[in-house]
């Protein structure tokens, strides 16, 4: 029997990392298997992703659903074990820095099963950020480390990888959206807010930003200050929903929550925004291809590539408004160079290495 490659997600960023490296796989002709943990369930989390990237459905979908990093993490586990133990893949992979991403990994360790990461070696170097644990030791466990961007195998040798398991094979989210930029259309909602034609969009999730209440005050007050210059769009995430609701936010005229949408719609809104204000680390790499200035309120990033090479800055809750003004007063970022090798064909890449590893 030909060698089994088992995909494991779990969030919405996994998804369009996912679907190029999939899609390349079975051009290559090799046997695999797509479970989603289900960490994401609500439909526009996950569902809708599916039918919007054309990925196949899920041969397993574990429905472990939302609890503490520790509740999640540990259901996950013991799910994936018996996956893995009934199917005996050749290779795991797991794609970012997500729960289910650090479950896998830790089994198919357990296991003796070999493992490749997806957006390998891209390090925050803050330890508050669960994001950060799930990657250094995702990282330290797989057996196949495929970066992103150079700064990510600067990162990887720093902590001793051995060069022969990192491989710089570009961005497979960049993959999906070159392939998919002509279909992007976020008119509905522009349609149903009543927006102008100079609007911006905000996502805000992270814990560091929604969790704590004196924290989540500040951001909430600098939004409100957003609003007063430009109509602001929040696509509102389930984590951190009822707190955002709470604050206050949405009743500033300006500031307008919908619900989570789908790739596709999404993206769309974003390409016809005149900025982003986010803390999302996928967010950060596509408006650096779409060519959206990005204000990212974070202290720090672990896409440094996308300040450096594209339109992204790190902004806090008291400079927030006066960069605003800045992009709204300054003249349209113009087109640029991408990072080296998101030119749309990482997947490729990647599944050019595993199929000469499974080989192997």
């Amino acid at each position: 029997m030909s060698a089994l490659v088992l995909h494991v997600t779990g969030a919405r960023p996994n998804f369009p990392k996912a679907a190029p490296v999939i899609a390349a796989l079975e051009r290559h002709g090799v046997r695999q298997l797509l479970v989603h943990t289900g960490q994401h369930y609500d439909r526009n989390m996950s569902e809708v992703f599916f039918r919007d990237l054309g990925l196949p459905e899920p041969d397993l979908n574990l429905g472990i659903g939302s609890g503490s990093h520790a509740e999640q993490t540990a259901a996950m586990m013991t799910a994936l074990e018996s996956v893995f133990l009934e199917q005996r893949p050749d290779l795991v992979m797991v794609y970012g820095d997500v729960n289910s991403t650090l479950a896998a990994a830790l089994v198919a360790a357990k296991l003796g099963i070999r493992c490749a990461h997806v957006e390998a070696g891209l390090r925050s170097f803050d330890w508050t950020m669960p994001e950060e644990v799930n990657r250094v030791v995702t990282d330290r466990l797989s057996d196949l480390l495929f970066a992103t961007s150079a700064d990510a195998l600067i990162h990887l040798a720093r902590e001793g990888v051995d060069p022969d398991r990192m491989h710089f094979t570009g961005n497979p989210m960049i993959d999906t959206l070159v392939r998919l930029r002509d279909r992007f259309d976020g008119s509905r909602v522009v349609a149903e807010l009543g927006l102008p034609p100079t609007y911006a969009v905000a996502t805000m999730h992270r814990p560091g930003n929604v969790d704590d209440p004196e924290t989540l005050a500040r951001m909430v007050a600098a939004l409100r200050g957003v609003g007063d210059r430009i109509d602001l769009v929040l696509p509102v995430h389930p984590r951190g929903r009822q707190q955002l609701e709470a604050s206050g936010l949405f009743d500033h005229p300006r500031v307008h929550a919908t619900e989570p949408l789908g790739y596709l719609e999404f993206l769309g809104l974003v390409e016809g925004s005149s900025l982003v204000v986010t803390d999302s680390g996928g967010i950060q790499e596509e408006t650096t291809v779409l060519r959206i200035p990005c204000l990212t309120l974070r202290p720090n990033t672990e896409r440094p590539v996308t300040i450096t090479h594209g339109t992204n800055r790190l902004v806090t809750t008291d400079d927030l408004a006066d960069r605003v003004d800045e992009v709204l007063a300054g003249p349209a970022p113009a087109p640029g160079q991408v990072p080296p090798l998101w030119d749309g064909a990482a997947g490729e890449r990647i599944a050019g290495i595993v199929v000469g590893a499974l080989g192997a």
